[in-house]
């Protein structure tokens, strides 16, 4: 079961993240993962990276025991390098050329909640970065009646609870499963009970809190990292460095540093450097490399550092290299090896042609899109891409003047396309105050699905509000009789009281009899004899109609339709939605009397 000496040399650890909605768990079972890793006692059990807790396979085999036995494999990996922050934005800032940074991943759900947005976030985002996942059904201590069961394994304790719990908690579980299969057609079981992993989504119950399920999550990451991903994870240690920044801090004595997770490679003290910049790539000298002291916690801002010589991967790293000041979260971070011209400037060219791939600015009709990393950046257009949203602009950082005025070209020609997307990123300071136009929409969301989610409905209810415009300027369909004994005026114009039996009468409508015969131009209207700006059906009003004489054209108790041309017609057919059902019904009726004298007349 040891791993071999030999192929440990040219196999790296597994890089795997955890996702999840908020308060399901994915801190606590971070913590659970790297607390089962403290308790084993195992000398040098866990190692505390920046921005990473790395778990040695020695380490992994104490924790999961005979349950690595039966999985019948013989293991290579060197262990399991677990990202320490947490969450889908970490998971996108963390990208490679090619897809993400992570090799593998754990999708916390609180088994008693199921499925909520950052969940499907997540699950979204590792699908379209073909990442690799496990599910960890969190919170499996919260089923009502659930009882510790001391030193058993996972499948043992389940065994051992009260038949309406194991039902309690099948109910739950499949529910995940269900779900899983509904939102995304993915097939998925408790891990036991699965023979192709490749085919079928692996459900761990657990409990970061009592730490039940935890060794039973390890062992199958490790089973799925040895089994899978051997290919992924070979690399040259003496190969020059390749790793992604994870964040750039302040620290005290040091100045700005950069949190890297190297992948491939190795780093030294004194290595020229390539970091990617929204610019040009920044070329810069390592003058210091830095782990944490033994047992800081990465996150605790107290931690100290200790100053190392050397760094391989994987791991994580804290750079102190002059001149990248200015860099952000999710650039790629090269080693140049033998520093010569021609070789940085290669290593520029590659790192530069990466950037541009995700961001780009063009002079065709698209929306503008802002992110705060490359990663975010690439995992919103790709699913921008996929619903046929055009991009004319797609850029790192807070939202600014220009991004407006970009989104404001688009307007005069769709403007559903005078739009500004941004993606964990905010207004500048001066659009706040003042935002330049108003023709430009403005939508920001930490989440990206719930971003497109906000666009989508926006359009919709924009849309909806221009055809609406739309209809107001044409001659909506209506159907009115002269009301008996309510004869003012016989003509000029002819002023007389009417029932609108369906639809809605205008003024500056062309109106017509039943036979088509076109007699006149409602001048106005009135109620209480107050002027209206329109009658709807069971409305009585007063009418005045320009060229029409009452007794001649029209009688007491006749029937009258609004005159629509067939120009009219076809536009009210294409705004078919927005009409009530009487209009519907009134504008048979006339297209019925107009195709009497014209066969094919609106079709």
């Amino acid at each position: 079961m040891a791993p071999d000496s030999k192929k440990q040399q040219k196999l790296r650890s597994p890089i795997c993240s955890v996702l999840g909605h908020v308060d399901h768990g994915k801190s606590s079972i971070l913590d659970a993962i790297r607390g089962t890793s403290i308790i084993s006692r195992e000398p040098g059990g866990i190692t505390q990276a920046i921005g990473a807790s790395i778990i040695p396979f020695s380490t992994i085999q104490k924790i999961c025991g005979r349950l690595l036995e039966g999985l019948k494999l013989t293991f290579t990996i060197p262990g399991l390098l677990f990202i320490d922050t947490p969450g889908h934005a970490a998971f996108t800032s963390l990208r490679k050329r090619g897809g993400s940074l992570a090799d593998i991943a754990v999708v916390v759900i609180d088994l008693n909640e199921g499925f909520r947005p950052q969940t499907i976030e997540s699950i979204t985002l590792l699908k379209q970065c073909k990442t690799p996942f496990v599910i960890a059904a969190n919170k499996i201590d919260l089923i009502p009646s659930w009882r510790k069961q001391t030193a058993t394994g996972l499948l043992a304790g389940l065994n051992g609870q009260m038949p309406d719990v194991v039902t309690k908690v099948e109910t739950k579980m499949y529910e995940i499963v269900g779900q899983l299969h509904e939102k995304f057609g993915l097939p998925s079981d408790r891990f036991d009970r699965i023979s192709d992993f490749t085919q079928t989504i692996a459900i761990v119950p657990c409990s970061a809190k009592t730490q039940e399920g935890i060794p039973e999550l390890i062992m199958v990451l490790a089973g799925l990292a040895q089994k899978y991903l051997e290919n992924n994870l070979q690399m040259d240690v003496d190969a020059t460095a390749k790793g992604t920044i994870l964040e750039v801090k302040e620290e005290k004595g040091l100045g700005k540093t950069m949190d890297v997770i190297l992948y491939d490679g190795s780093l030294h003290v004194g290595d020229t450097i390539v970091v990617g910049h929204v610019g040009t790539p920044v070329v810069a000298k390592v003058r210091a490399l830095f782990e944490p002291a033994p047992l800081a916690e990465m996150r605790d801002k107290k931690s100290k550092f200790l100053s190392v010589k050397e760094v391989r991967a994987a791991t994580g790293v804290k750079i102190s290299a002059p001149g990248t000041e200015d860099v952000i979260a999710g650039m790629p971070v090269w080693g140049c090896g033998t520093p010569s011209a021609e070789k940085v400037e290669k290593v520029k060219a590659s790192i530069q042609k990466d950037i541009e791939a995700a961001v780009m600015e063009t002079d065709e009709e698209g929306i503008v899109v802002k992110a705060d990393s490359l990663g975010s950046l690439e995992a919103i257009q790709k699913i921008l891409a996929e619903i046929g949203i055009p991009i004319r602009k797609a850029a790192i950082g807070d939202i600014n003047r220009k991004d407006v005025m970009d989104a404001e070209s688009n307007f005069d020609k769709d403007p559903l396309l005078a739009v500004v997307l941004g993606f964990n990123v905010q207004t500048s300071e001066e659009i706040k105050k003042h935002t330049p136009t108003d023709k430009v929409k403005i939508l920001c969301n930490e989440v990206i699905y719930r971003l497109i989610e906000e666009y989508e409905l926006w359009k919709k209810e924009y849309t909806k509000s221009l055809e609406e415009k739309e209809l107001d300027m044409l001659t909506r369909p209506a159907k009115i009789e002269i009301m008996r004994g309510y004869i003012f005026r016989q003509n000029n114009p002819a002023v007389f009281g009417c029932a609108v039996l369906g639809g809605k009468l205008k003024p500056n409508d062309a109106v017509m009899t039943k036979d088509g015969k076109e007699v006149g131009m409602v001048k106005g209207l009135q109620k209480d004899n107050e002027n209206v700006k329109q009658a709807g059906k069971n409305a009585q009003v007063a009418v005045s109609v320009d060229g029409l004489t009452i007794g001649r054209q029209a009688n007491e108790g006749d029937v009258l339709y609004t005159a629509l041309s067939e120009d009219q017609f076809q536009k009210l057919k294409a705004l078919k939605k927005h009409l009530s059902e009487d209009e519907k019904e009134v504008i048979k009726e006339i297209a019925e009397i107009r195709r009497r004298q014209n066969p094919v007349w609106g079709v």
